[in-house]
């Protein structure tokens, strides 16, 4: 299974910016997926997960009521849409693939792919 990570870009504050991923070599409903971010001499970061069938969908607090993660498994993408960005969101940020249809913990990714860098400016 391949991801691609894109979408990424500079932006001001407050603006939006949406995200995509989009997976090959696998069939995308069979994955939960996630977004994870690692900002500049930061560890990585949790952002957001959703489950296979998208009846679940979980945010960390940083960015919760501000993104939205999202799939359309007919065409192999998910989505991050990224809304009021704040300057602490600047991060490579990463798409991830689980086998697990509801996964919660990083650790249960299987598959991950290159990051798209997002830059927000103050």
């Amino acid at each position: 299974v391949q991801l691609q990570a894109s979408g990424g870009g500079l932006v001001q504050a407050e603006d939006s910016l949406s995200l995509f991923c989009t997976v090959s070599g696998g069939t995308l409903s069979r994955y939960g997926m996630g977004w994870f971010r690692q900002a500049p001499r930061k560890e990585r970061e949790f952002v957001a997960t959703i489950s296979s069938t998208s009846n679940s969908q979980a945010y960390s607090e940083s960015v919760k009521g501000r993104f939205t993660i999202s799939r359309e498994n007919t065409k192999n993408t998910v989505y991050l849409q990224m809304n009021n960005l704040k300057p602490e969101d600047t991060a490579v940020y990463y798409c991830a693939a689980s086998v697990r249809r509801q996964p919660t913990r990083s650790t249960q990714f299987d598959y991950w792919g290159q990051g798209t860098l997002v830059t927000v400016s103050s």
